[in-house]
C-alpha cells in the first residue's frame, strides 16, 4: 500500500478516537448532570413540607428552606387572648397548689383520733372471748353480791322466828341403782338457792354474749379508726383536686394552640407525593440513559470504521480488475470494479458503505 494511503488510515484512526473521546466526555457530564437533576426533582416531591396554619387558638411556625422543605425547627405560637387566660390559670394553679400544701395539717386531728382508736381496740382484743365471759361473770356476781347477802340474812331472821329454823323436808331414800337420794332441806333455803342457781345460768348465758360483744367491739373499733385515715387521705386527694382543675385548663388551652401545628404537620404529610417522586426519578433515569446512554459518538465510529474497513483499503491497493483503462496523458491508471464493494459494519453500529462505480478519466 503507498505511503500517502497508510498515512490516511492513520489518521483516521486518530481523529475518529480523539473525537470519540471527548464525546464521550462530554456524554458523561451531561447525563450525569440529568440524573442529578431527576433525583433533585423527585427529593423534592417525597420530601417533607409543612404548611403554615393559622387558627384562633394559634399559629404554627417552621423554618423551610425555598422548596418548603423543613430545615430547622417547628413550633406553635398560642394567640395572645388565650395566652392571657393561661396566665390567670396559672395563678389559680400557685393557690391551689399552697390549697392542697396545707392539706395534711388540716386533716392531721383525724389521723390522730384512728390511732387513739386504734389503741382502745388493741385493749379490748387483748382477750378472747372466753376470758371476756368469765371476767363478766364474775363482775355481775360481784354486783348481786350485796343484794343476795341481804336477802339470805332476811331469810335466816324469817325462819328462826317462824320457828321453822330445823325444819328439813325433801329428803329421798336410796335409789334402785344405789345411788344416794336426794337431801333434806329447809324449804325456804331451797328456794333461795335455786333462785341463785338460776340467776348464775343466765349470766353465764349473757356472759358469753358479753365476751362476744367485746371481740367485735374491739374490732369496729379498727375499723372506726382506718375510717378516719381513709378520710384523712380523701381529703387530702380532694384539696388537690382544684390544682389539678386549673392545671387542666392550661393544658387544654396550649392543646387548642399545638392545633395549628398538628394541623401543619398533617398537611406537609399529605404534601409528600413517594409515589410520583420514585416515578420521576425513574423517567428521569430512563430518560438520561435513552439520550446520554451511548456515550461513543457515531462520527467517531464512522471515522474509525473507515480506517479499519477492508474495502476502504482497497481503495489504495491493487486489486483483481476486469480491465485498466489507459489515460491519453499516459502514467495513470485508474482500477475499474467488476465487483461491487461489501459494505462493513462498524463496532458502535451498523454504518453501509456506499457502491463506489470508478470510471476512467
Amino acid at each position: 500500500m503507498p505511503a500517502y494511503a497508510e498515512a490516511a488510515l492513520a489518521a483516521l484512526k486518530i481523529g475518529g478516537g480523539l473525537f470519540g473521546s471527548k464525546k464521550r466526555k462530554r456524554a458523561r457530564r451531561r447525563r450525569a448532570a440529568a440524573e442529578a437533576e431527576a433525583a433533585r426533582l423527585a427529593a423534592i416531591q417525597t420530601s417533607f413540607r409543612p404548611v403554615g396554619v393559622t387558627t384562633r387558638f394559634g399559629q404554627s411556625n417552621f423554618q423551610v428552606d425555598a422548596n418548603g422543605q423543613l430545615i430547622g425547627s417547628a413550633g406553635y405560637t398560642l394567640s395572645p387572648q388565650f395566652r392571657r387566660q393561661q396566665n390567670r390559670f396559672a395563678a389559680l394553679s400557685n393557690r391551689g397548689l399552697r390549697q392542697a400544701q396545707q392539706a395534711e395539717r388540716n386533716f392531721a386531728p383525724l389521723g390522730q383520733a384512728a390511732q387513739g382508736l386504734f389503741s382502745l381496740g388493741r385493749g379490748y382484743l387483748a382477750e378472747t372471748p372466753e376470758q371476756a365471759a368469765a371476767k363478766f361473770m364474775a363482775q355481775q356476781q360481784n354486783l348481786l353480791a350485796p343484794t343476795r347477802e341481804r336477802q339470805f340474812s332476811q331469810l335466816q331472821n324469817s325462819v328462826f322466828n317462824t320457828g321453822r329454823q330445823g325444819l328439813a323436808v325433801g329428803g329421798t331414800g336410796m335409789r334402785p341403782g344405789g345411788g344416794a337420794g336426794l337431801g333434806s332441806a329447809n324449804p325456804d333455803l331451797e328456794a333461795y338457792y335455786n333462785t341463785i342457781a338460776q340467776q348464775d345460768a343466765e349470766l353465764a348465758t349473757r356472759s358469753t354474749q358479753g365476751g362476744m360483744d367485746q371481740t367485735r367491739f374491739g374490732a369496729g373499733l379498727f375499723d372506726t379508726g382506718s375510717s378516719l385515715i381513709g378520710r384523712q387521705y380523701a381529703g387530702q386527694v380532694a384539696a388537690l383536686a382544684p390544682y389539678q382543675q386549673y392545671l387542666a385548663q392550661m393544658k387544654e388551652l396550649e392543646g387548642l394552640g399545638q392545633q395549628s401545628l398538628e394541623m401543619g404537620l398533617n398537611l406537609g404529610l399529605l404534601r409528600r407525593n413517594a409515589q410520583g417522586g420514585n416515578a420521576l426519578f425513574q423517567g428521569g433515569m430512563a430518560a438520561a440513559g435513552s439520550r446520554y446512554g451511548d456515550p461513543s459518538s457515531v462520527t467517531a465510529d464512522i471515522l474509525s470504521g473507515l480506517a479499519n474497513s477492508d474495502t476502504l483499503r482497497g481503495l489504495f491497493s491493487q486489486p483483481q480488475s476486469s480491465g485498466l483503462v489507459q489515460s491519453q496523458g499516459g502514467g495513470l491508471r485508474v482500477p475499474t470494479f467488476s465487483t461491487p464493494i461489501t459494505p462493513q459494519s462498524s463496532g458502535y453500529g451498523v454504518y453501509n458503505m456506499p457502491n463506489y462505480s470508478l470510471g476512467g478519466y
